[in-house]
């Protein structure tokens, strides 16, 4: 008497299996199928933003640090300069005619760190500086030939530990004392 497998034949069984194991492979990588890829996407890793081609300088991790009321502002950036001469980095931060212009010379060969006080580098002051810290700022960043590009840089303060030193500190108010009042002596009269 021939053995009777329960729950269908072998081929029935094999076909079962087969189609799970395709649902399988399908439903785990399915998603690359109709979503990006994360790995894929350009982003800056960092607190500031990486600058796209601006002219032959590159400019890397580009943030304001602003005091608490957002008055005034210092721009930090990594500036670097693969060419054999030096070159200039022209900003232009904000709009219209609240626009600040600044700019930064790169010595050839060379990375300018902006803020890199281990180094004994200042970052740029931006007089006139308004943005409130958590916002971000139009930033046009031209150099050399370039055509430039328009970016929007993000305004921080300096609540974090290592972005305290780079705030823009308080330009000191000088208080004008008034000057003692001369007293005045009578001179002596001359006697007859």
């Amino acid at each position: 008497m021939p053995s009777v497998v329960p729950g269908g034949s072998v081929k029935t069984r094999l076909f079962a299996s087969l189609a799970v194991g395709a649902a399988v492979v399908l439903g785990t990588t399915g998603c690359n199928l109709v979503a990006p890829q994360a790995t894929t996407i350009d982003y800056s890793a960092s607190d500031g933003v990486n600058v796209p081609e601006s002219g032959p300088l590159q400019v890397r991790n580009a943030l304001i640090v602003a005091d608490e009321e957002g008055t005034a502002g210092n721009f930090v950036a990594a500036v670097v300069n693969d060419t054999t001469e030096t070159q200039t980095l022209r900003l232009e931060v904000g709009e219209g005619s609240s626009a600040i212009s600044a700019s930064v010379n790169v010595p050839a060969g060379r990375t300018l760190s902006l803020g890199d006080l281990a180094d004994d580098v200042e970052p740029l002051a931006l007089e006139g500086f308004e943005g409130a810290p958590g916002s971000t700022v139009p930033v046009f960043f031209q150099s050399g030939d370039g055509e430039g590009a328009l970016v929007q840089v993000p305004v921080l303060d300096g609540a974090l530990e290592y972005l305290s030193p780079l705030a823009p500190t308080p330009t000191p108010t000088r208080l004008v004392e008034p000057s003692p009042t001369p007293s005045v002596t009578p001179s002596p009269t001359p006697s007859s």
